[in-house]
């Protein structure tokens, strides 16, 4: 049963899909890490990677609608093969194109991307779980954390979150256990406070997520018995405020596949676009007004202040 639906009609909502602006682009599940919280289960042995094809498929698409915004992520997309033609072919299509990273990838693997996005202005959207070294060490990986302050200086010092470079660095946190996020004004207060004293950090702003109960972090759930729990403090901090507002009323989502969702979660959960299969190549343009996919997860995205 989904509980997320009736705890919809029971406040009169609905949630379908408004004019999309964003075009979000799973580029696959390699990654050279393999963090607690991964809703994809991205990690070193996956072999889902988009191929040259699909790409070709995706800038059309992009290029049949008129996307404020293209959103780049994966796994750790600097390690798909062509990365570079891919965001070389979208970087015209919409004002702003935005490659996720998990920093670890830049430092060790393609160091040589990074001034390939800066020439072009990509915006980087990086993961950082905390200030604090035990808790992003635990959720992603012993050692993570130092690195990732490097590579935030050495990003600093090529003019990526600074002010009116027009090189946009967004942060990405995540709770390293089995609750809510802090309040976003607050945690971006705090993370700026703290990485500017202590190591002369800036960013532009940070984005914090609850933790989806999907993929490597539902495992984590259900081994440490936390899952029930967790599903019932989602639900209980259900927000109808946020129904408005949340991203998968305006993005569109296709898989390294080809295949088309709602978002990112939904593709994790093979719940598909409209409830169908459908691949880009066969598609012109989303379908304003559509109904949105959803299951119990989606309390993840309407709990606090929400995922918008």
């Amino acid at each position: 049963m989904n509980s997320f639906l009736t705890v919809l009609d029971s406040n009169n909502l609905s949630l379908t899909r408004s004019q999309t602006s964003t075009l979000q682009v799973n580029v696959g599940r390699l990654c050279n890490l393999a963090c607690r919280h991964c809703h994809v289960e991205a990690g070193p042995g996956c072999l889902e990677v988009m191929d040259r094809k699909t790409m070709d498929d995706v800038i059309r698409f992009a290029g049949n609608n008129s996307f404020s915004r293209i959103d780049i992520t994966g796994g750790a997309p600097e390690l798909v093969p062509d990365i570079e033609y891919l965001l070389e072919n979208l970087v015209s299509l919409a004002p702003t194109l935005m490659l996720r990273t998990n920093l670890i990838a830049l430092l060790e693997e393609k160091p040589e991307l990074l001034n390939f996005c800066r020439r072009l202005k990509i915006a980087l959207v990086a993961s950082f779980p905390s200030t604090n070294r035990g808790q992003a060490d635990a959720q992603r990986g012993e050692g993570v954390w130092e690195k990732s302050i490097f590579m935030l200086k050495k990003l600093n010092d090529l003019g990526y979150g600074k002010a009116g470079t027009g090189l946009d660095l967004y942060l990405v946190s995540n709770p390293s256990g089995a609750f809510l996020p802090a309040d976003q004004c607050t945690a971006e207060k705090k993370f700026k406070t703290s990485l500017a004293n202590r190591w002369g950090i800036e960013f532009t702003a940070l984005y914090n997520f609850a933790n989806f109960p999907l993929g490597r972090f539902k495992t984590w759930l259900e081994k440490s018995g936390n899952y029930n729990a967790y599903m019932d403090k989602l639900r209980s901090s259900f927000n109808p405020t946020t129904i408005e507002g949340l991203m998968c009323r305006s993005l569109i989502n296709i898989s390294w596949d080809g295949y088309l969702y709602d978002c990112d979660f939904n593709m994790a959960a093979g719940l598909p676009y409209s409830g169908k299969p459908l691949h880009v190549s066969d598609v012109e343009k989303p379908d304003e007004g559509g109904p949105i996919m959803t299951d119990d997860y989606c309390f993840a995205c309407t709990a606090g202040s929400g995922f918008t």
